[in-house]
């Protein structure tokens, strides 16, 4: 088992802020390899795939309607299940090919991993950083960012692994629960912390 020692995983739950966090690391000149950017490449190239398992209702101008997609699979963990199945290789592979090449360089990289925890495919990543967040708070932000109404949003949540055993499981934890100003500061302060354990 190859063993991807510089990297950190950011995961956490819908609307966390992993995103957020991530964008602060590339300000700060880290590298972060993004598996939703990669999932959404993998999608778009897996269009017949998609149309077998799942009928043409879902595909739009030649193109996935991600927004159906998502819709009909969180509701029935068994769609979901064979979304994943088609998905989930292809991403792996794209993310394990970028990991090794960050590996060479020796220095802190990390890779946003959403569903890090729902996942049993990413051993190799021993550093494990959840982003938290409040439940209400959640809510609120994925509904207003994904148009979605709360109890599309809470279908979502429940379909994922609770914030509060993830936050057991986590190497590090960093709780993003005030402003953006806030969480940098807390980023910033992580990184200090993973520099002296990295020096000491």
């Amino acid at each position: 088992m190859r063993d991807f020692k510089f990297g950190i995983v950011i995961t956490g739950g819908i609307g966390s802020g992993k995103s957020s966090v991530s964008d602060i690391l590339l300000d700060l000149q880290y590298k972060v390899i993004d598996a939703d950017t990669i999932s959404h490449k993998m999608l778009d190239q897996s269009t017949d795939e998609i149309y077998e398992e799942f009928g043409k209702d879902f595909i739009e101008d030649g193109k996935i309607s991600r927004k159906k997609l998502g819709e009909f699979v969180f509701q029935d963990r068994d769609r979901l299940k064979k979304l994943e199945k088609i998905l989930h290789p292809k991403i792996r592979s794209e993310i394990y090919s970028q990991a090794t090449i960050l590996e060479s360089f020796k220095k802190t990289y990390f890779v946003d991993i959403p569903l890090f925890f729902e996942s049993s495919e990413y051993k190799e990543f021993k550093k494990i950083l959840l982003i938290y967040a409040k439940k209400n708070e959640i809510i609120k932000r994925v509904m207003a960012r994904n148009s979605l109404t709360k109890n599309e949003v809470l279908v979502r949540i429940n379909s994922q692994i609770k914030l509060e055993e993830k936050k057991k499981k986590a190497t590090f934890v960093i709780e993003n629960t005030g402003t953006k100003c806030d969480l940098k500061d807390k980023v910033i302060k992580f990184l200090t912390k993973i520099k002296d354990i990295d020096e000491s």
